[in-house]
């Protein structure tokens, strides 16, 4: 009896515990756990499930999913989207195929869409959400890089697929943030961000691509007998799908591993394999249970793990306030790489680990991909947050958010927040201040010399102080006071830059001080009703712009920042606007132009805009070599963009 009221407590504590980390992972992107934990306590669940015949109607094993909270529009599947039952065996995907023929194919890793085609026309496309209800998110599809928003085909279509963001473009999109706090921890997350944006301009630049792994519907006479008969013909629509493989009990190990080899040199994230059974009539025959299809069933890889010793936690302080514990260790080999380091990501996992330097720790690469602690034998539990902050030294404080403890440091004037926001104040298209690094604002930040970025324009005051700092001299400050004078003659598209506006990068400056004729008076002042007029200025931008600039904190360092520099009055440009409302991309060398810049502010001038990747939105790629083989190139032809030299293109 005691023993049934133990796992009956065990199995309700696993519930609340599961269920709480999957709601701050789908509705907040924060971890409380790793993979592995979840994993292996939801094992626990389903074996203490399994004997005990006791499941609570909030189980994970029986409840597909917490709905995802946005302000995008929700709308119900016409059937619901069921979980697949999983496994770490391979001998379980055999047994389950038994002798029938079967599909095997990735489990990508993303975020899996609805779309929905009529009379040839992407008409809808919905997330999958929580199983019945999913999210609207048209807009953002008709900018993915590789689904076809026309097809030949003019009945109704209902397809599945699976939206991600490469590795490639996820190492690329976070090499362009310097804080690494703002880093994205992995292409799931991302490509969750950039999916759900309220502007598809964002999703636009995220390069999402869209594997389509399941046909649901199309009209009746198409009369297709197996999944690969379906596979195939939605290739020939122009949809690119999950590589799947034909396989029998025959030839079951062989495509096992054929996919166990690959898995590490794909650029695409994917945590497993799925196995359907190819014939559409027999697999609809089996039905469903509460929570899985009977035809298939997921793959989960079986994590490589390594044993050795933590050597040290670092805390690593962000401009957010942030302190982000990672764990050191001894280096040891993983999916074919050295490993030494791994982030804990806050404190609740660091005291969940129970870790102290010098314990024995097991490490694996999630999705053999992202370094994370799977457990820790040792559980000395001596680890503790620091009590001063790493960078400035003030006092920090456990917080806890949603049932998640983080350290923060509260001191306003610490160095790592201002050290982020200087930098890109004196970027290049920014202020254009030559010559100053981060290290060079750190030590200024510590003496006393910036306070708010306009005080890189009175560096004058603090000249005994700077030559006589370590690496400094007379030639470097005058070298770094030239730059600064250089910099006073600037334009409007800069200063608004270098403010720092959330989610206003160079080319939206350039938008917002064009369309306000470079006033500074009136960009400052720009109402939301005003900005959401302007063509590429979507709900959030305009929403978070117009809030910032209420804040009388930022309008004091805009005032002070004004004083110090001049802005050259916009020219009245005698160029009619012939691009008003295009989309360019350029690449390749230019002949006719002094460089790109000026070919992209000689369209700019025009009203055009120019992109830096072709998309479905691209009118013209310009490029002198219109029969290369480039990536743009030939990104172009598969949209049916049209390609232009610089002679076609001064001809328009």
């Amino acid at each position: 009896m005691d023993n049934n009221r133990n796992d009956r407590q065990r199995i309700e504590e696993l519930v609340e515990l599961l269920n709480r980390a999957r709601m701050t992972y789908e509705q907040k992107d924060i971890e409380i756990m790793s993979n592995f934990e979840y994993d292996k306590l939801y094992d626990e669940l389903k074996s203490l499930e399994d004997r005990t015949g006791y499941v609570m109607s909030q189980s994970p094993t029986v409840n597909v999913g917490y709905e995802v909270l946005s302000e995008l529009p929700k709308e119900k599947h016409a059937s619901p989207m069921l979980s697949l039952d999983k496994t770490k065996e391979p001998e379980t995907l055999k047994a389950f195929l038994g002798d029938r023929e079967g599909l095997l194919s990735w489990k990508m890793d993303g975020l899996t869409n609805v779309l929905t085609y009529r009379d040839g026309e992407l008409i809808k496309a919905v997330t999958r959400g929580n199983g019945e209800i999913g999210e609207i998110i048209t807009n953002n599809a008709r900018v993915y890089r590789n689904i076809p928003l026309k097809i030949p085909y003019k009945g109704e279509l209902v397809i599945r697929g699976e939206a991600i963001i490469t590795y490639s473009e996820f190492e690329r999109i976070n090499s362009e943030i310097p804080d690494a706090d703002a880093k994205y921890k992995n292409p799931r997350n991302l490509c969750s961000g950039s999916v759900r944006q309220l502007s598809n301009a964002v999703t636009a630049k995220r390069n999402v691509n869209l594997y389509v792994f399941g046909l649901i519907s199309t009209d009746p006479d198409m009369g297709f007998k197996t999944r690969h008969e379906g596979f195939e013909w939605l290739s020939s629509m122009g949809f690119t799908c999950v590589e799947e493989r034909l396989v029998r009990k025959d030839n079951f190990d062989e495509v096992f591993s054929y996919f166990k080899t690959q898995v590490a040199k794909n650029d695409f994230p994917s945590d497993g394999l799925v196995l359907s059974y190819d014939d559409l009539e027999y697999s609809a025959s089996l039905g469903r249970t509460a929570k899985f299809p009977r035809d298939s069933i997921a793959f989960k890889w079986q994590d490589e793990t390594a044993e050795t010793t933590l050597l040290d936690i670092e805390w690593s302080a962000s401009r957010t306030g942030l302190i982000n514990p990672v764990a050191v260790f001894e280096p040891v080999e993983l999916e074919g790489t050295n490993v030494s380091r791994a982030s804990i990501h806050n404190v609740s996992i660091m005291e969940g680990l129970k870790l102290g330097v010098g314990d024995r720790i097991e490490v694996f690469k999630a999705n053999m991909i992202i370094p994370q602690i799977a457990r820790n034998l040792t559980e000395s539990a001596t680890a503790q947050p620091p009590k001063a902050c790493p960078v400035c030294g003030m006092p920090t404080e456990v917080r806890e958010d949603d049932g998640v403890k983080v350290l923060m440091c509260n001191n306003p004037d610490c160095a790592a927040k201002k050290i982020k926001s200087f930098s890109l104040f004196v970027s290049r298209d920014a202020m254009n201040i030559e010559g100053i690094s981060e290290n060079t604002i750190e030590k200024w930040i510590n003496e006393g010399i910036l306070r708010t970025t306009p005080d890189f324009f009175r560096l004058e005051r603090f000249r005994d102080t700077i030559v006589e700092l370590e690496g400094f001299g007379e030639k470097s400050f005058d070298n770094a006071l030239k730059a600064v004078e250089k910099a006073r003659k600037t334009s409007a598209a800069r200063v608004l830059y270098g403010m720092g506006v959330p989610n206003i990068g160079v080319a939206t400056a350039k938008l917002i001080c064009r369309h306000f004729s470079d006033d500074m008076d009136r960009i400052r002042k720009a109402s939301y009703e005003e900005l959401v007029e302007i063509e590429g200025i979507g709900d959030v931008i305009a929403r978070e712009y117009a809030e910032y600039f209420k804040k009388p904190e930022v309008n004091a360092v805009l005032d002070d920042l004004l004083g110090q520099v001049e802005i050259a009055k916009a020219a009245e440009s005698t160029a009619e606007l012939k691009f008003q409302g295009m989309t360019f991309v350029v690449t390749g060398s230019v002949e006719k132009f002094k460089n790109r810049n000026e070919l992209k502010a000689y369209i700019e001038e025009r009203g055009g805009k120019v992109a830096g990747s072709v998309s479905s939105k691209t009118d013209y790629l310009i490029n002198n070599d219109i029969t290369s083989d480039s990536s743009k190139n030939k990104e172009a032809r598969k949209l049916n963009i049209r390609i232009i030299s610089e002679d076609e293109f001064l001809g328009l």
